[in-house]
């Protein structure tokens, strides 16, 4: 098959899995999570509005202290919606989201949580954009090393890594413009700068909305987690975590020769030692709480799809405990 033939059956295979999402979404999704202007994170707007009194779990930060000088009872200002909201995603398509082991490559919940993105967002003239970032191309030739044993020398890694930005509009034509060109991006070996990718959210300086960062996070969390924790100073954050069960834990299979998709080195596992297993699974906990410790102080919201469960049941609950948190009164 001649490269243009393998690009043109690639850009068919996107356009399937794409229509097959979008009729997905809409069925599961539409007429059950709408109704605010802040899409997967229902809040209240940042135009002021009424006062009225207060109530036990309203937002100290909304008291209104002329109107309760002027009565001697506490009052809350109300807020009134945006009637127009901006969404930017953030979209990771490094070389270790081209792996999965279940129901799904991860790439293929990268798409679903965008598209589902889009449709929760892009209505009543609310705009979305992104940024998507994938590897640099070019990799350290492959090596084949013990157990555990690591690579001491590197491959040079070029100095930037490509990033595509497309900007937001409204409509929904624009947002399936959009998904088509995120479904069609190639994976390119190496790793995307997760951190410099967020990091494209806050310039230019935006208006307050909602920004929504998907990715496995896999990279060292001292990268991204300045980036993100400045994202949320001003937009409400979305931290979308793509996790594929064999990056918990490993199954007892033999001797498995596995090759990093980011570096292109070869490591040989001998899945029959239980304590390697035990060690492997611990390893990787403390890697996801330290990043799930990182999203946690950046003041994000923390979604996580694994490749084995139901992707679109999971963002249904994760989006109802949002809304019902929200009408408690409670605040992140």
């Amino acid at each position: 098959m001649t490269t243009s033939q393998e690009a043109g059956s690639g850009t068919a295979r996107a356009e399937v899995v794409l229509s097959r999402l979008q009729l997905l979404v809409t069925r599961k999704l539409d007429g059950l999570l709408q109704g605010d202007y802040a899409g997967l994170l229902p809040g209240p707007g940042s135009e002021a509005g009424e006062s009225r009194e207060y109530r036990p779990g309203d937002d100290v930060r909304r008291m209104d202290w002329p109107v309760t000088a002027r009565t001697t009872l506490p009052h809350v200002r109300r807020t009134v919606a945006d009637r127009e909201l901006e969404t930017w995603m953030a979209i990771d398509l490094s070389a270790s989201l081209d792996f999965g082991t279940a129901k799904y490559l991860k790439r293929d919940l990268v798409l679903a949580a965008a598209t589902a993105m889009a449709h929760l967002t892009v209505r009543g003239g609310n705009r979305i954009g992104a940024v998507v970032g994938t590897g640099p191309g070019q990799v350290a030739a492959p090596q084949r090393t013990g157990l555990f044993r690591r690579k001491r020398e590197q491959q040079p890694v070029p100095e930037q890594a490509p990033v595509m930005r497309l900007p937001a509009r409204p409509g929904r034509k624009e947002a399936q413009g959009l998904l088509r060109a995120i479904a069609r991006t190639e994976i390119k070996p190496g790793r995307a700068d997760l951190g410099a990718l967020i990091d494209l959210l806050n310039r230019p300086p935006r208006r307050r909305g909602v920004a929504v960062v998907v990715s496995d996070f896999l990279a060292p969390v001292d990268g991204w987690s300045r980036p993100i924790r400045k994202l949320g100073v001003r937009h409400d954050v979305l931290a979308i975590e793509v996790v594929d069960p064999r990056e918990l834990e490993l199954p007892d299979v033999g001797v498995l020769t596995l090759a990093d998709p980011e570096t292109g080195a070869l490591h040989e596992v001998h899945t029959g030692d239980a304590k390697l297993r035990a060690a492997y699974a611990e390893a990787a906990g403390q890697q996801r709480g330290e990043i799930a410790r990182a999203l946690r102080a950046a003041g994000a919201a923390h979604l996580r799809l694994r490749t084995d469960t139901d992707w679109l049941l999971d963002m249904v609950r994760f989006v109802a405990a949002q809304r019902h948190a929200r009408t408690r009164g409670t605040t992140r």
